[in-house]
C-alpha cells in the first residue's frame, strides 16, 4: 500500500509540475536576442502592426531625417497623414524652415533609452530608419559606420519589435559586390559587398528578415538605386555625381566627374523613390512574397547624363578626374536592377525617365529648359 501511495503522489506531482511549466511558457517568452534592455513578450501576442483606416492614421517617426531623403519623405507623408502625425528626427540642428514645417525632435539611435522613450511618448506605429553613413564616407570612418549602421540598427529592431511597429529600413545597390550578376541584378543572388556600407546593409536585410520570421516584426525594405534629388546637397555617396552635375551645370556651365564616363549605374528620381517607399509600406502583407525588394527607374552613365544635359545647356562641358575609391565601389555595383518582383507583387511603376529627370532638375535650379529648347 505505501508503494501505491508513493507512486500516486509522484504521478500527481509530475502532472502539476508539467501544468505549471506549461502556464509559465504560455504567459511570456523572453526577448532572446541581444539587446540593451531585456523584455518579456506574451507568447500569443500578435506582433504584426495593426492596419489603419482614414480615421486612424499611423504615427510616423523618421530617423536620420536631415539626410537626402528624410525631409522629402516627411513632407510627402504629412500631406497624406497630417502634419502632426509625422515626426522628423536627427542628432543635428535643423534649419528654421525644416523646424517650422512640422514636428522635429532630437533622437540618437545609439541611445537605446532615448529611442525607446521617443517611440512611447509619441505613440509611434510606423518607423522609417534612415540613419546611416553612406558608401564613400563610411570607408573613411569604418568604426563610426559600424556603430551607426549596425549597432544603431540593432536598437531600432529591438524597439520596433517590442512596440509592435511597422518598420522600413532602406537598402541599396551597395548591398551587392563584384561577384553579383550586374546586368541585371535580381532580388536574390550572391551579394558579398566590399564596403562597410554595403556589408551593413546586407546585415540589415538579413536581420530584418530574421526578426520577421522569428518575432513577427513587420519589416519592409527596398534596395534603392542612386537617388537624385533637387533640393538637397550630395551626402557622400558614390552616385552623388548625378546630383552635383546639375548644381554645377547651372552655376558654372561645367562639371568635373569623379567616375569614368562609361560607368553605368541604376538611378531614380526622389519623387519615385518616396512614392515607392510609401507604396510598399501600405501594401497588404499577403501581397509581399519577400521582405526586401529591388526598385528601379532608369540606368545611365555619366556620359549619357551629360549628353542629355547638353540638349538644354549647349555650352555645358564635362571633364573626368576619377576617384579610385569611388570608381572601385561603382565597378562592384549593379549596372541595372531587376525589379520585376516589386512590379508584380505590389504594382510598382516608375514615373521619371532620364529626359524628364534632367528637365525637372534643371528647372528646379533655375534654368529655363523651355527657353533653351527654343533657342
Amino acid at each position: 500500500m505505501p508503494g501505491v501511495l508513493r507512486t500516486l503522489r509522484q504521478t500527481v506531482c509530475h502532472v502539476l509540475q508539467r501544468s505549471t511549466a506549461c502556464r509559465c511558457r504560455k504567459e511570456a517568452l523572453p526577448g532572446l536576442f541581444p539587446g540593451p534592455s531585456p523584455w518579456q513578450l506574451p507568447a500569443d501576442a500578435n506582433f504584426h502592426s495593426a492596419s489603419f483606416s482614414e480615421t486612424h492614421q499611423p504615427r510616423v517617426l523618421i530617423t536620420g531625417g536631415l539626410g537626402q531623403l528624410g525631409v522629402g519623405l516627411a513632407n510627402f507623408l504629412r500631406k497624406r497623414f497630417g502634419k502632426d502625425n509625422v515626426i522628423l528626427s536627427d542628432i543635428r540642428k535643423p534649419s528654421d524652415h525644416i523646424f517650422h514645417s512640422g514636428p522635429f525632435i532630437y533622437s540618437d539611435i545609439l541611445d537605446y533609452k532615448n529611442l525607446r522613450e521617443t517611440v512611447v511618448n509619441h505613440r509611434i506605429t510606423w518607423l522609417f530608419h534612415y540613419s546611416a553613413l553612406l558608401s564613400a564616407v563610411g570607408e573613411t570612418n569604418v568604426s563610426l559606420a559600424r556603430a551607426v549602421n549596425i549597432t544603431g540598427l540593432h536598437n531600432i529592431l529591438d524597439v520596433a519589435t517590442e512596440h509592435n511597429l511597422r518598420l522600413f529600413v532602406p537598402s541599396t545597390i551597395g548591398a551587392f559586390g563584384p561577384t553579383s550578376p550586374r546586368n541585371p541584378t535580381p532580388d536574390i543572388c550572391a551579394q558579398r559587398p566590399r564596403t562597410i556600407y554595403g556589408v551593413s546593409k546586407v546585415h540589415a536585410e538579413l536581420m530584418g528578415e530574421y526578426y520577421y520570421y522569428r518575432y513577427g516584426l513587420d519589416f519592409r525594405c527596398l534596395r534603392y538605386p542612386g537617388i537624385i534629388s533637387a533640393d538637397s546637397q550630395p551626402g557622400g555617396g558614390t552616385t552623388d555625381y548625378a546630383v552635383q552635375i546639375f548644381h554645377d551645370a547651372v552655376k558654372n556651365g561645367k562639371f568635373e566627374c569623379n567616375l569614368n564616363a562609361s560607368t553605368r549605374l541604376p538611378m531614380m528620381y526622389i519623387d519615385d523613390c518616396i512614392r515607392a517607399t510609401l507604396e510598399v509600406m501600405e501594401a497588404p502583407a499577403e501581397s509581399l512574397s519577400m521582405r526586401t525588394y529591388n526598385v528601379n527607374a532608369m540606368s545611365f552613365s555619366p556620359e549619357e547624363l551629360a549628353q542629355e544635359v547638353l540638349k538644354h545647356v549647349p555650352e555645358f562641358q564635362i571633364t573626368y578626374n576619377v576617384d579610385s575609391v569611388r570608381q572601385a565601389i561603382a565597378d562592384s555595383w549593379p549596372m541595372n536592377f531587376d525589379d520585376s518582383n516589386a512590379r508584380k507583387d505590389w504594382g510598382w511603376k516608375h514615373d521619371f525617365d532620364l529626359p524628364e529627370l534632367v528637365t525637372t532638375m534643371l528647372n528646379f535650379h533655375g534654368f529655363d529648359t523651355r527657353v533653351a529648347q527654343a533657342n
